[in-house]
């Protein structure tokens, strides 16, 4: 059913985009929109996860420089049977995550400084597995799409306060429809995206929580992370606000978390399912899914798996990092 409404909104955005084409330039308008809309699509299927990466100065990490957070990829992308995607660090105050790529075998995920610093192992196993569940459900390929097309449509708008109206082209709607084509056709646009991310995000919630097994470890982060964005600025968001919807919550400052215009669901209803999910798993022991399950004498293939013998021990700190030093102020095991 989802799988379904996702493909019910992405023709609705097809419809949209081509329907500013026509209000612009008529029928000829609108096979243009048709074929702007095809070639941009085409593009951001191959290249949308490059953009999306170079526009936040993500940097790739593997075991040498991130080992700890490199593991919790590993063990949550084993866990949930994907191929381990590349994995991205982001030198960025504000705690937060996201995932893109065309399909769980041209995956990345990235997250930030601020939330390695800032949240638990648990907490951060829980966002990775959130951003898992995005790459299994091929979330990242359909959301990169709607915000070509919203983009797109956003631009068209634009073109039309210069282009639109003329004579010469056969639009019957005159001005009426330039108007149109400039205040109402974006709106629209950023309507259809809300729709298909907030959709998104209660699923992908779902998914993550069962992948590492613990829900409320994901409530607790989504919470830490809804603070913590209100508060500390992300440049590089505000600067690219097309992409904010790719985060597990919105970066923007200017956003209210549970505004009604937002690209994310209210996050005090996401941790409410949560708790929810975790009542019903408690309830069930039988088929709870226990976190990172290993062969028996293997060791704990991730820093919150600990064997009953085996005391806490102080994680080891990487010895470099992308940037060639270590974040300063550090809250969080890893840094």
């Amino acid at each position: 059913m989802n799988t379904l409404r996702t493909a019910m909104l992405l023709a609705a955005m097809t419809a949209l985009f081509m329907g500013v084409g026509y209000l612009i330039g008529g029928s000829g308008g609108m096979v243009i929109a048709l074929l702007i809309a095809a070639a941009m699509n085409l593009f951001s299927y191959w290249n949308a996860d490059k953009m999306v990466l170079s526009m936040h100065r993500a940097v790739e990490v593997d075991e040498r420089n991130a080992p700890e957070y490199y593991a919790i990829v590993q063990s949550l992308a084993r866990q949930a049977g994907l191929p381990m995607p590349k994995t991205y660090l982001i030198d960025n105050p504000q705690p937060n995550a996201f995932a893109t790529g065309r399909n769980p075998q041209n995956a990345a995920v990235a997250a930030t400084t601020g939330l390695l610093q800032q949240l638990s192992h648990e907490e951060v196993a829980a966002v990775m597995a959130h951003e898992l569940a995005h790459v299994q459900h091929r979330d990242t390929l359909t959301m990169t799409i709607v915000a070509t097309l919203a983009g797109a449509i956003s631009m068209l708008g634009n073109f039309a306060f210069f282009f639109g109206g003329n004579r010469d082209n056969n639009n019957s709607f005159g001005i009426i429809g330039v108007l149109v084509a400039m205040i109402v056709a974006p709106f629209a646009a950023m309507i259809v995206q809300m729709a298909i991310s907030r959709t998104r995000e209660y699923e992908a919630d779902r998914r993550g929580a069962e992948i590492c097994g613990q829900p409320l470890w994901l409530a607790s982060a989504l919470d830490k992370i809804a603070r913590g964005a209100e508060r500390i600025r992300n440049p590089d968001a505000e600067r690219n606000p097309a992409t904010a919807h790719l985060f597990i919550i919105n970066p923007l400052s200017g956003e209210r978390m549970d505004s009604l215009f937002s690209t994310h669901p209210n996050t005090d209803n996401r941790i409410a399912a949560l708790q929810a999910m975790a009542q019903d798993m408690a309830s069930a022991p039988a088929q709870r899914q226990a976190p990172m399950p290993r062969q028996a004498g293997q060791r704990p293939s991730g820093p919150w798996e600990r064997t009953a013998e085996q005391p806490p021990a102080e994680p080891a700190r990487p010895k470099s990092n992308p940037w060639g030093r270590n974040p300063t102020g550090s809250k969080g095991p890893w840094s």
